[in-house]
C-alpha cells in the first residue's frame, strides 16, 4: 500500500471511529449531506466543489477552507479571480464552506459586493485539503 493509500486508510478509520462526533465532523457531514453526488465526488477527489453563481451563471470552485478559499473560473477551467468572504464568526469548516455555497447559489451580488478580491495563483489553491 502506497503512501497516499496508507493516509486516506487511516484518514477514513479516525472519520469513522470519533471524528464524525466532533463538531468539525459534524459540519462536513452536514456539508456532505448538501452537496449534489457530484459535488461530493468533486470535493473528495480535488478538494473542492463546483457552485453556479444564481445570477451571472458564472462557475465558483470551492475549496476546502474557510477564508481565501473560492475562485472564479471560466470556460477554460483558469482561475479568473479569488474571493474571500465568510460567515461572521468562528465556525468549523463544513459549516463555512456549506455557508459560501448557499451564498454564491442564492444572493451572488451581495456575495461579490462584500467579496475581498485577490489574483489566484495555482499555488494557493494547490495545497487543497481532501475533505470527503
Amino acid at each position: 500500500m502506497g503512501s497516499r493509500s496508507r493516509m486516506r486508510a487511516t484518514r477514513a478509520l479516525f472519520i469513522k471511529h470519533g471524528a464524525e462526533s466532533t463538531p468539525e465532523g459534524r459540519s462536513l457531514r452536514l456539508l456532505r449531506e448538501w452537496l449534489s453526488q457530484a459535488q461530493r465526488e468533486q470535493l473528495a477527489r480535488k478538494g473542492y466543489f463546483e457552485v453556479i453563481g444564481n445570477e451571472s451563471g458564472s462557475q465558483y470552485r470551492v475549496y476546502a477552507g474557510t477564508s481565501g478559499n473560492v475562485c472564479v473560473v471560466d470556460e477554460r477551467d483558469h482561475q479568473q479571480e479569488g474571493l474571500c468572504f465568510m460567515p461572521v464568526g468562528s465556525l468549523p469548516i463544513g459549516d463555512v464552506m456549506l455557508a459560501q455555497k448557499i451564498a454564491l447559489e442564492t444572493c451572488e451580488a451581495r456575495v461579490r459586493a462584500v467579496a475581498k478580491r485577490f489574483t489566484p495563483s495555482r499555488f494557493h489553491f494547490r495545497q487543497a485539503r481532501l475533505l470527503g
